[in-house]
């Protein structure tokens, strides 16, 4: 399709910014603290399934909510459905509601729904009843045909019912009014009615009313939702009363910025869900929010060391998996594919540890996974576009090799080349690779037995080593005296008149602590007649033997086909 049939001169960009706000303060504040969170999880989330929770999957996500943290969640509309009303009356029923925690209740602006509503409440102490009636330009014109004044006094006598009612409960009951898709509201009028609930409710300080403001559908960039809380912020007949709440959707992909951006602007109080469930795009979601906060060293007030086990809960009640890029919780977003980003993190993790530093700074990483639950191992994956980095990554962080830095391009030109035609490299997989390269190899060279042996001299060889190997099938006896078993090795080989080499470079480290830990010993040679050089490798409880073996890997490599 050609650019000239999208036809987009059939949009127009909303005009609902406050008239004439050039005062704002927003741009220059930080995030400092946590918000009131509210989970709407369980209704607004739940709403949007395909098949939506049976009262047992409800039973389960509460639960976890209330693990998390959280210490107001809306139960759900059970003056709409039989089977949120059931729920409620179980959580009552069964004691299930702590006594810090305030269930909310949704319901529109409507006699006999909010009649049904405190019917559902018997028997709960503390509950948010959260009234609603939309106020927008659009729908008072297609859907309700109605005037502003109208549309006002639907949210006044909704309040005033919910009071009436209020008087007779003998719970704590505390109101909550949204201006239904505020974002498409005049600012000025959405602030006339808030206003007009809160008188209506008889709000103060001390009895305070929750003015929930929702970009029930997204309809600008984030900045202009923060004029519109700001505005909002500013101008209520009396702030002190007011619990700000924002309850932001995600139809423009931008819910957390809305949410961060609100907060900014004087929001008190944030409604969203876990991984952003919810109608269309879904709503705000909480989980990154909180970690973005505390990414900053802001304290989110919510239980969020171990998101694992909030995934696994989430996914089989909803029955939607969390995507693979999905902040902070994918199974991608702790994971590096590029080379260098690999090898920023192999030194930044390095630098951090060498130095037991209090403060996290590792390259491309903005949070310690360990801090969520995460496990280092998974941080680099190799695929055709990863580097050496990543491939001495792997072999450091979960196999305990070190290897030098001139063989980590060797060996990371083997694994590209199983990546190339395979795709992604498992960590188990290079360890593979790595075994049938340099501690397998047995051919043309293999140790029958070698005796090593002391001497007093007064020149630096020291070290006797008398050795029988199999070259190509035929046994050799050799012997050397050096400095050192590598170096008596070397000149054992070279007066065998077999091989023409030399020893380039020699390392050697533990594969792990303790008295009962191999050894890894890594030999640089160079196979002079062709000039080929590579490494050898070999592993063992004594570091001797680990440097033969070595020895010999490097020789296989050398002389095999």
């Amino acid at each position: 399709m050609k650019n000239s049939e999208f036809n987009y001169k059939k949009y127009v960009k909303p005009n609902f910014q406050p008239k004439n706000f050039t005062n704002r303060e927003w741009p220059d504040k930080d995030i400092k603290k946590a918000p009131i969170w509210c989970s709407v999880d369980l209704r607004d989330g739940n709403q949007s399934l395909p098949t939506p929770m049976s009262v047992d999957e409800k039973m389960g996500m509460f639960k976890m909510l209330l693990d998390v943290g959280f210490k107001e969640i809306e139960v759900g509309f059970p003056s709409a459905s039989q089977i949120e009303f059931d729920f409620l009356r179980r959580l009552v029923d069964d004691n299930c509601i702590p006594d810090d925690v305030v269930v909310q209740v949704l319901t529109q602006a409507r006699p006999h729904l909010i009649e049904k509503t405190f019917e559902a409440l018997q028997g709960v102490k503390k509950a948010i009843v959260h009234i609603y009636n939309s106020t927008s330009v659009l729908q008072r014109d297609v859907v309700f045909n109605m005037s502003k004044d109208e549309i006002k006094k639907i949210a006044v006598e909704g309040t005033k019912l919910v009071k009436k009612y209020t008087s007779d409960f003998e719970g704590e009951i505390f109101l909550e009014y949204s201006p239904e898709s505020f974002t498409g509201t005049e600012v000025e009028y959405a602030l006339e009615v808030c206003d007009a609930v809160a008188d209506a409710w008889e709000a103060s300080k001390e009895n305070k009313i929750i003015i929930n403001l929702p970009s029930t559908v997204q309809m600008d960039t984030p900045n202009v939702f923060a004029d519109q809380i700001e505005y909002m912020c500013k101008n209520f007949k009396n702030r002190e009363r007011v619990i700000v709440s924002v309850h932001p959707h995600n139809d423009r992909g931008t819910g957390v910025a809305d949410a961060e951006l609100a907060l900014l602007a004087g929001a008190d109080r944030i409604e969203g869900t876990l991984f952003g469930n919810g109608e269309r795009t879904g709503n705000v979601d909480i989980l990154t929010v909180a970690y973005n906060m505390f990414s900053h060293g802001v304290n989110p007030i919510l239980n969020l060391e171990n998101i694992n086990d909030i995934i696994e809960i989430y996914e089989r009640c909803v029955k939607i998996p969390v995507p693979v890029r999905h902040p902070y919780a994918g199974n991608l977003v702790f994971t590096a594919f590029s080379g260098s980003h690999q090898d920023a993190i192999n030194k930044g993790m390095k630098k951090y540890e060498e130095r037991g530093s209090k403060l996290w700074q590792v390259p491309y990483l903005p949070v310690d996974p360990s801090d969520l639950g995460r496990e280092y191992e998974p941080l680099v994956r190799i695929n055709s576009q990863s580097g050496k980095g990543g491939v001495a990554f792997v072999m450091d962080h979960c196999f305990g090799f070190k290897l030098p830095k001139s063989m980590q391009q060797e060996f990371a030109e083997v694994v590209q080349k199983i990546s190339e035609s395979k795709g992604e490299v498992q960590p188990n997989e290079i360890m593979e690779s790595f075994k049938e390269q340099y501690l397998t190899l047995q051919e043309p060279f293999n140790l029958i037995s070698i005796s090593i042996s002391d001497i007093d001299s007064d020149v630096s060889e020291t070290t006797k080593i008398n050795a029988v190997i199999k070259y190509n099938g035929n046994e050799y006896v050799i012997d050397g005296i050096g400095n050192g078993p590598i170096d008596s090795l070397g000149k054992a080989l070279a007066n065998s008149k077999l091989i023409d080499v030399s020893i380039i470079d020699y390392k050697e480290h533990s594969l792990g602590a303790g008295s009962e830990a191999e050894a890894a010993a890594y030999v640089y040679m160079s196979r002079n007649d062709i000039h080929k050089k590579t490494f050898g490798v070999g592993v063992d409880s004594n570091i001797t033997r680990a440097s033969i073996k070595s020895v010999i890997s490097a020789l296989n490599r050398l002389y095999g086909k």
